[in-house]
């Protein structure tokens, strides 16, 4: 009965998904086709009705009672958020929320007007910040102001002349920014600590952990026997439940930051700094002259990030190894494990 509640509660965007994994899931638990403890679970990415002895490749089978508490657990927070919104504890916090909202818009249009003078006054903005070509001549673009944080002036392409693309496309950024730190704390911190001995990981590699799950390895969080929610199911569950995790903030997103206000919660910033006790903790939004220039640090920090990522893949490419491991063996013989050795050999081996 919960998948079908799931399903009422679910968005529009939700609801039209292929049928790859829901449609089956809830057609076996309608059915009740049970194999002793084992659910079959079809694994075909074909969406066609289930036949009496459908073809299930290895490795695609998962406890029932696995299978469910995953997928419960799963959408489990944004089922939670669409019934304390439509609960009466959602209208009471509503109710609180309004009452306080009139003096944080207030509040907010104060910070607005001192982040405005700390523009000014920051070398980061403005006519006069860094550009990308330092002090050699060039006609900058003119739609580039330096308004924005880690504006250096480059747009040779006219992206941005559009000020609603700009505005697009800085989103994107910052977005895709957050994401690189984030997975490269993930790709680097696992191999270091297994490499050091102080986590047991099954594949410390982060390229290798994809390959070992397909070939049937269960993943334990943080190297802890048995602490595994989602990682001993097989691929198209994990996909499944990385959906419905990502289903509630990919949603508000789209919404905008007006989206938590069913639950009484006002964000005071905007799309790309929400601010408030929920995504700014530590009050540094309240602080405009050093937030300014942390919003630098972040985005500066956000594009090497993202240009890492470009060499954690050229790196599994070429070496076959992970960036820890590649890091020690230059440390250990850089005359021997550097680019220039890796270009050459290349070379000799297309010869």
């Amino acid at each position: 009965e919960w998948i079908w509640r799931l399903w009422l509660v679910a968005p529009p965007h939700f609801i039209s998904l292929p049928p790859l994994g829901l449609l089956h899931v809830t057609s076996i638990f309608r059915q009740n086709e049970f194999k002793g403890n084992m659910v079959r679970f079809w694994c075909s990415t074909a969406v066609s009705r289930l036949q009496d002895k459908p073809y299930f490749p290895p490795g695609c089978r998962a406890s029932w009672e696995e299978l469910a508490g995953v997928l419960i657990f799963s959408a489990f927070p944004f089922v939670a958020v669409k019934t304390v919104a439509n609960s009466s504890l959602g209208t009471m916090l509503q109710e609180q929320m309004q009452e306080t909202k009139a003096s944080a818009k207030k509040r907010r249009l104060e910070i607005e007007a001192a982040a405005k003078k700390a523009k000014e006054k920051s070398m980061w903005y403005g006519e006069n910040r860094p550009k990308w070509l330092g002090p050699i001549p060039f006609q900058y673009p003119t739609h580039l102001a330096g308004d924005a944080p880690g504006d250096y002036g480059y747009d040779i392409l006219g992206l941005g002349c559009d000020s609603s693309d700009f505005n697009k496309f800085f989103s994107y950024e910052i977005l895709h920014a957050r994401w690189a730190m984030l997975a490269a704390l993930g790709v680097v911190i696992p191999e270091f600590l297994d490499r050091f001995g102080w986590v047991d990981f099954p594949e410390a590699v982060w390229w290798k952990v994809g390959y070992a799950k397909l070939q049937g390895g269960t993943l334990d969080y943080l190297g802890i026997p048995g602490l595994h929610i989602a990682g001993s199911q097989g691929i198209l569950v994990i996909a499944i439940c990385q959906f419905l995790l990502m289903v509630g903030p990919e949603y508000a997103r789209y919404c905008g930051i007006e989206a938590l206000e069913p639950l009484g919660i006002f964000l005071p910033g905007d799309i790309n700094y929400p601010g408030g006790a929920l995504f700014d903790p530590l009050g540094l939004s309240m602080h405009p002259s050093s937030f300014e220039e942390l919003k630098v640090k972040e985005i500066k920090n956000g594009r090497l990030a993202m240009v890492a990522w470009l060499g954690f893949y050229v790196q599994a490419l070429v070496t076959g190894k992970g960036p820890v491991e590649n890091l020690f063996d230059h440390v250990s013989d850089p005359f021997h494990y550097n680019i220039v050795t890796y270009i050459s050999n290349g070379f000799k081996s297309i010869l």
